[in-house]
C-alpha cells in the first residue's frame, strides 16, 4: 500500500503537535495569545486555520523598540530545528534582521525618518503571489499553495540552488554542512534536514495545520507581528494595512510579496 507522502507528513505534524495543544512555543496559553472570535476554540485538536491569502504584517516601530530583541527569531528557529552554525559562511536563517537601508535600498529618500532609516526589519520569505523559485525549480520541490504559502519538499530538493538563484530576497538558506550536529536543542516533532538541500520559512504551515499561529507571531508580546488572511476585510492584518501606510520589499519586481510593512 502506498501513501502520499505529503499527505503523511501532515498527519504526522498532527499527531506529534498533539502535545501542544493549548500552549504556545513560550508556554503561554494560546486562550491569550488567539483574539476572541478570531479562530475556533480549542477542543482537543484545534480544526486548521485556514485563509484563501494568507499575509504577515511587520510593525517595524514596535518592532524597534524592543531593543535587540530576538524572541521571534529564537521561537522559530527553535522550533524549526534551524542550525546554529559557528561560521556566518554556512548561517542557515528563516527570519533574520537587516538594516533598512539593504532590505529596502530602492526606499532612499535622504529625508526619511532618522528612526526608520537605521532601523533594522525582521526579514522572511515574502511568500510571494507570483514566486519566481517555484518557477525555476526542476523538480517541484517548491510550490505554492492555494492560501499563497509557498512551501518546501526537502525530501524533492536535489540542492541544484536554481530557487535561491531566482529568489530577489534572499530568503533561503543552502545546507552546505550536515546541520543536525549544529541543532542545540532538537524539536523530535519537526523534521531535521540533510547536507544540500535548501530551506526557508514556511509561514509554519505545521502550525495552522492544528489551529496554531506561526511561533514567530506567538513568541513576540508587543504584537509587531500580525498574521491572518489577506481576503478576509475582517482580518486583524487587513485591518492593519487598512489603517496604516505600508511597503513592501522590491515591489517593481512584479512578485507580489505577502508580507507587509508598517512604516506610520
Amino acid at each position: 500500500m502506498t501513501i502520499d507522502r505529503r499527505k503523511f507528513i501532515k498527519t504526522a505534524g498532527l499527531a506529534s503537535l498533539a502535545g501542544l495543544v493549548g500552549k504556545n512555543v513560550l508556554g503561554q496559553d494560546v486562550s491569550d495569545v488567539i483574539e476572541p472570535g478570531s479562530f475556533d476554540r480549542l477542543s482537543g485538536l484545534q480544526s486548521p486555520l485556514q485563509a484563501r491569502r494568507w499575509a504577515m504584517a511587520v510593525d517595524i516601530g514596535k518592532c524597534e523598540k524592543q531593543h535587540d530583541c530576538t524572541k521571534c527569531i529564537d521561537a522559530c528557529h527553535l522550533v524549526h530545528n534551524v542550525p546554529k552554525f559557528d561560521n556566518p559562511k554556512d548561517e542557515i536563517k528563516w527570519i533574520w534582521k537587516e538594516p533598512f537601508e539593504h532590505a529596502f535600498h530602492e526606499q532612499e529618500n535622504e529625508f526619511q525618518k532618522t528612526d526608520l532609516i537605521h532601523s533594522t526589519p525582521l526579514l522572511f520569505c515574502n511568500h510571494c503571489d507570483i514566486p519566481p523559485c517555484v518557477s525555476v525549480c526542476p523538480t517541484r520541490a517548491t510550490w505554492k499553495r492555494e492560501d499563497g504559502i509557498v512551501m518546501m519538499d526537502w525530501h524533492r530538493c536535489i540542492g541544484c540552488r536554481y530557487c535561491m538563484a531566482g529568489c530577489p530576497y534572499g530568503s533561503r538558506s543552502f545546507n552546505w554542512r550536515d546541520p543536525r550536529p549544529f541543532i542545540e536543542d532538537q524539536q523530535k516533532d519537526f523534521p531535521t534536514r540533510m547536507r544540500g538541500v535548501v530551506e526557508k520559512c514556511t509561514f509554519c504551515d505545521e502550525r495552522l495545520a492544528v489551529g496554531l499561529l506561526p511561533a514567530c507571531v506567538e513568541a513576540c508580546d508587543v504584537g509587531a507581528l500580525v498574521f491572518g488572511d489577506l481576503e478576509d476585510p475582517e482580518s486583524n492584518v487587513r485591518k492593519l494595512l487598512n489603517n496604516n501606510f505600508s511597503i513592501r520589499r522590491k515591489p517593481g519586481l512584479g512578485t507580489q510579496p505577502e508580507v507587509y510593512y508598517i512604516i506610520s
